[in-house]
């Protein structure tokens, strides 16, 4: 069942935002990497992870700071907040893995400012996010979670690459958490190709943007629009010279989805850039910041792939 988590108001900004793709009209190097050729990959295959004390019990649900002062001892705790971090990864291209076998990647590709992500559970915060680059370019990085193969780093258990037609259903679950004063977009990525692939550059990529900040678009061009998963999206089709990419984009910020990664896959069959016969490679979830973004977070994330 496809169930919207919360409708947002429109923020301010620009046309839309994207992925590695055309931004403002200007197709830009689509793959991921510093500027250059459309040859050069996302991210090298580099994994390193600079794990965090993890607190033990209540103590991950409740912070105490303890005071001593004038021979007393005072205990003063926080019922909500942020959550404490398992991990935190700041190496350009580190990741770790989370408790219900997915990956978190820090993924910053775009630029060699200071960036890092601090993993909780199955979900991270963009913790810091410096500098900035030109909106009518590729983003700066893109931290997200991620089910399946990225670059010969799987995550643990997967079944993907699968099969298209061989999947009955692969039911998701993203949610996110915004902050202000950034300029990005908040993407839900699926990547197919006609080979069951685990490393380099895929087909075809999907992107959903749940929500975008600032003056940037998805590559391409608009084509149309669609409802699928219970919600209308603008259809943008374009190509970044490596891969052929088509990104649904929703009108209004949505906080989170609970949706059928199929649904999407169906519909990129649909505009011709897929067949059943492909295989779903991975599905991966987070932001693409042109400028700052420390405090986004995508704070609950899941994947069956029946």
């Amino acid at each position: 069942m496809t169930a919207v988590l919360n409708q947002w108001s429109e923020r301010p900004g620009g046309p839309g935002g994207h992925s590695f793709g055309a931004i403002n009209g200007n197709p830009s190097s689509a793959t991921p990497g510093p500027p250059g050729p459309p040859t050069i990959l996302r991210e090298p295959s580099m994994y390193v992870t600079t794990p965090r004390p993890r607190p033990a019990g209540k103590a991950r649900a409740v912070a105490a700071a303890l005071v001593l002062a004038a021979g007393s001892l005072t205990a003063v705790a926080a019922a909500s907040g942020p959550a404490v971090a398992d991990a935190q990864v700041c190496e350009q291209f580190g990741s770790v893995s989370t408790p219900g076998g997915y990956i978190v990647q820090n993924n910053a590709w775009g630029t060699t400012a200071p960036q890092c992500v601090d993993q909780s559970g199955d979900g991270f915060t963009l913790s810091r996010a410096d500098g900035s680059v030109p909106t009518n370019g590729a983003p700066k990085s893109y931290p997200s979670i991620y089910a399946g193969c990225h670059y010969t780093n799987c995550s643990p258990g997967t079944v993907l690459p699968k099969k298209v037609s061989a999947i009955g259903s692969a039911p998701s679950r993203i949610a996110y958490r915004y902050t202000d004063g950034a300029v990005y977009d908040a993407a839900y990525d699926i990547w197919l190709d006609p080979e069951p692939k685990t490393d380099g550059v895929n087909r075809t990529e999907i992107m959903i943007w749940l929500n975008k900040v600032g003056p940037v678009q998805p590559i391409g061009s608009k084509t149309g629009s669609t409802t699928i998963a219970g919600q209308n999206w603008d259809v943008w089709k374009g190509s970044n010279g490596s891969n052929d990419v088509v990104s649904y984009v929703a009108p209004g910020a949505l906080a989170g989805l609970d949706f059928d990664v199929k649904d999407f896959v169906n519909g990129a069959i649909a505009e011709g850039l897929a067949t059943p016969e492909w295989y779903l490679t991975s599905v991966q979830a987070g932001f693409e910041p042109w400028e700052n973004g420390a405090g986004l977070a995508v704070t609950d994330f899941s994947l069956s792939v029946g």
